[in-house]
Parts: C-alpha cells; sequence; structure tokens
C-alpha cells in the first residue's frame, strides 16, 4: 500500500519552497475543537511542538499525535524543533489519564501516541508510556493504539515493559542513512542501535504486533545509501514505513540539501514495497504518523489478518 502525502507545511527559513509544498488552512469545527480540548487537559502535541505541516489536516479531522513525558526533550538532534531541557525526572503521573481522556472524549478508533528522549529516568520512561496504553485500554477499549518511541537508552526491559501493555503498533523512527545519522542525530542515538530497538520489537511483541519506521530525506542523502537503511529495517522485520521531506524549522537546524520532487517519493515507495514493507506513506509532507490508520490495515491485510 501506497500513500500520497497531503498539501500544507510549516513556516521554514531557507530556499523558497518548491510548488508542490503548499499550506493548507484550517477547515470545518473539529480544528476549534481538538485545540480547546487539549488546552482544556493541558495535553501536548508533536504537531505543535515539532510544528508538524499537517496540523491543520488532521486537527481538521478531529485528531492530534499526542506528545508523552511533556514537551521537552534531553536531546538535541539537528532536524528537531522539539525544544531540549533536563527535566531531571519530573513526571506528571496524571498525564497517562489526561491522554486517556481525551481520546474517550474524540472518540478515536486509532491513535498514535510519541514520546519526547527522557534520559533523565532509568527507564527512559518506558513505565510512563506503559501507563498511558493501559489507560487507553480501560477507557477505550476499542481503540487502536500506535505508540512511536524513542530509543529508551537501549534499554530491553524498558521496551519489555511497553510491549507488555500491549500497543498495537510499536514504532521508532531511524530518521535518516547510517552514513547520515551521525551529523543529523543526537551524539546518544545511533543508527544501529535504533535498529536493534525495532528487532527486539519483533522478536518480543508477538504476531499481533505491528512495527513500524520513518525516514527523512533532503538531509544529503543517497539514493544507494537509502535502498541500503530500507533493507536494514527489512533485515529487522519492519512492516510499514514513512518518507517524507525533512523542512528546516529554523536557522539554527541542519539546512535542506534539496525538496525531493514527489515522482522520487513514488519511485522510493515501489522500491521499498519490493522490498517487503506491507505498506509505505510517502510523499513531501508525509511523517510518521500520518494517515497512520491506514496504514496498520494494509499491514493486518497482507498478513491475512
Amino acid at each position: 500500500m501506497v500513500l500520497s502525502g497531503p498539501e500544507g507545511v510549516a513556516p521554514a527559513p531557507g530556499p523558497r519552497l518548491p510548488s508542490w509544498i503548499r499550506v493548507r488552512p484550517p477547515r470545518g469545527s473539529a480544528y476549534p475543537e481538538v485545540r480547546g480540548l487539549l488546552g482544556e487537559l493541558g495535553l501536548g502535541t508533536v504537531c505543535r511542538e515539532a510544528r508538524c505541516p499537517n496540523l491543520a489536516e488532521c486537527w481538521s479531522a478531529g485528531t492530534a499525535t499526542l506528545m508523552l513525558l511533556g514537551t521537552e526533550c534531553t536531546r538535541r538532534c539537528g532536524f528537531c524543533a522539539v525544544t531540549t531541557h533536563w527535566p531531571r525526572g519530573a513526571v506528571d503521573r496524571t498525564e497517562p489519564e489526561r491522554v486517556a481522556e481525551a481520546v474517550r472524549r474524540w472518540g478515536l478508533r486509532y491513535v498514535v501516541l510519541t514520546q519526547v528522549c527522557r534520559d533523565d529516568l532509568e527507564d527512559g520512561g518506558g513505565s510512563v508510556l506503559a501507563d498511558t496504553v493501559r489507560a487507553l485500554r480501560r477507557s477505550s477499549p476499542g481503540t487502536l493504539v500506535e505508540l512511536l518511541v524513542g530509543d529508551l537508552g537501549g534499554q530491553e526491559a524498558a521496551l519489555r515493559t511497553i510491549l507488555e501493555a500491549g500497543p498495537d503498533v510499536l514504532a521508532h523512527n531511524l530518521e535518516t542513512t547510517r552514513e547520515l545519522s551521525p551529523c543529523v542525530r543526537d551524539r546518544r542515538a545511533g543508527y544501529e542501535r535504533s535498529l536493534e530497538l525495532l528487532a527486539r520489537a519483533r522478536r518480543l511483541g508477538g504476531p499481533e504486533l505491528v512495527t513500524k519506521s520513518s525516514i527523512m530525506l533532503g538531509l544529503g542523502e543517497q539514493r544507494d545509501d537509502l535502498e541500503r537503511a530500507f533493507g536494514d529495517l527489512r533485515s529487522a522485520q519492519v512492516d510499514l514505513l514513512t518518507l517524507g521531506q525533512y523542512l528546516r524549522p529554523s536557522a539554527e537546524h541542519l539546512p535542506v540539501t534539496r525538496f525531493v520532487p514527489p515522482e522520487e517519493f513514488e519511485s522510493l515507495a515501489a522500491r521499498a514495497l519490493e522490498l517487503g514493507f506491507r505498506g509505505v506513506a510517502s510523499g513531501p509532507l508525509v511523517r510518521s504518523s500520518y494517515r497512520a490508520e491506514e496504514l496498520y490495515r494494509a499491514a493486518r491485510a497482507g498478513r491475512g489478518g
């Protein structure tokens, strides 16, 4: 399955945006309702914190990707707009129930949760992520849950804790190629660590778990290196892949080396499917959680489930 990206983009400095990247304004009554509920429950979203170009489309459709463990990250990746801060172990234990309340009131069939990296916590925040999944299972038992996690400091025990809570999808983003990883990601992240987390999730999660990853384009990657990254993800038995254009959040972040045209995204998606991914979302404005339910159902259909 291949999904193409929507129109819409957050402001970014640098070269003029190409014709295939356009802003989509908010539409419909759901947008203010989503914004109001997030404010009422004091919840953060990756939509705002990472300046996602699809915010207007998703919020207008009545959904958002919720960010767990606060809105400040202990890492500083060269591409990411999320604020860097060391919270010194502070955790809001009411967050899982507030997330569950938001999902219940939205009446979502499918929810995507992500996290900031929390190197200040012994388990990388794994227990809070697990608590949130369990709270969702109690309040919205029919809702499918996708969890986009950090690398959890490479701790298998933290990953086990999360998987025992029973998410339907376990996602972790490779972000870029092996060659570019050291200059794109925080020094505490690692290409091999990310692959190992995904491989462990497949081993530990059982046959029902769907795994997923994402790669950004426009950071200087070469086609051959991208295809090797695809192969590495398939070696870890990753089911789903998303590919999107990197957009520079500010002048302090890595520059865009080029804007990849839509036809190249289509070509890369075709190659990824040839390598065995069960679903691929590929387009200039595709992000990790873009049309996540459609991709999940493609993976389940590919398994005959």
